[in-house]
């Protein structure tokens, strides 16, 4: 990821060093957020094998919790493959529908996949948001904020893209504590490997814990901020649907195995199969939690 601040070059195809984050939190207390190198973000349809599926039921939960009222000008940062930008145009009777994210394959992929003239989508980071004369009903981003070198910069520029009295809505993973695959993952992977630490969102991203996303929100200026927990069931259909994402190189944890050795790639595997417990079907049942966080332009 491109360490250049206030841009959204978290999914984007090149992919640099990270930068180091500071985020403000009450009073005047700081997180250092900084970002192991690696992850990569290139490739839609591998996105889609390994997070995009479970993306798809996580956006609807989070429209229906936003309760939008219809016929809205949206504005969504860092869309993706288009998981948030078809949960609005089946939930919400939106006006319009603009969408944007740095990477031109997860754009392209979007595009292909959502048919609605109501949505558009744009190839822009957080330093070139598309602006609407009278500004946007609600902005929101889905599963973004975690891997911006400087999100405050960019809720900023995203409140100056609001109406007055609009919405800015975000959501993020609970990787520290609600997501169990990846949890799994990285136990094992830091039980076999100690340096795999390094990689592992939970320890990584402040931004997954709610203190620090409503002090975030608060920090631009924005009121009636609140949290919620967002969570749906991850079941994968056999332990080999569990593993397979993790070949295909799109994410840090992908990222994490596409660098190790065959040996120890093979071990992890094996430490994951034993811990994972399946089904008399074979089916692993699982449970992820994301937290939810809104607050309204004065």
């Amino acid at each position: 990821m491109s360490a250049h601040r206030a841009t959204l070059r978290g999914r984007s195809a090149a992919v640099g060093l990270y930068g180091t984050v500071q985020v403000l939190l009450g009073g005047h207390e700081s997180i250092d957020m900084t970002n192991a190198s690696g992850d990569k973000w290139v490739a839609g349809d591998a996105y889609e094998a390994y997070m995009g599926r479970w993306s798809r039921p996580l956006a609807r939960a989070f429209v229906e919790w936003l309760h939008p009222k219809p016929a809205a000008h949206w504005l969504e940062v860092g869309c993706g493959t288009g998981a948030l930008a078809s949960a609005i145009c089946d939930l919400c009777e939106p006006a319009s529908v603009v969408a944007c994210d740095p990477s031109e394959p997860f754009i392209e992929h979007a595009r292909k996949n959502l048919s609605d003239g109501r949505a558009s989508f744009v190839v822009a980071g957080a330093e070139a948001l598309p602006r609407r004369d009278g500004g946007f009903d609600a902005v929101v981003s889905g599963l973004v904020l975690n891997f911006l070198p400087d999100p405050g910069e960019a809720l900023a520029s995203v409140r100056e893209r609001l109406r007055p009295g609009g919405t800015v809505a975000s959501y993020v993973w609970d990787y520290a504590e609600g997501m169990e695959f990846l949890r799994f993952f990285w136990e094992e992977a830091v039980a076999s490997d100690p340096r795999a630490a390094a990689h592992d969102e939970g320890r990584r991203f402040p931004l997954c814990r709610t203190p620090a996303l409503a002090s975030l929100f608060r920090a631009i200026g924005l009121a009636q901020v609140e949290t919620a927990p967002l969570e749906i069931p991850t079941d994968f259909v056999t332990f080999e649907d569990y593993w397979t994402p993790f070949l295909r190189g799109t994410g840090p944890a992908p990222s994490y195995v596409a660098a190790l050795d065959p040996p120890s790639r093979e071990l992890l595997r094996e430490r994951l199969r034993r811990r994972l417990h399946a089904g008399s079907d074979g089916r692993i049942q699982l449970r992820a939690r994301a937290w939810a966080v809104r607050g309204v332009s004065n």
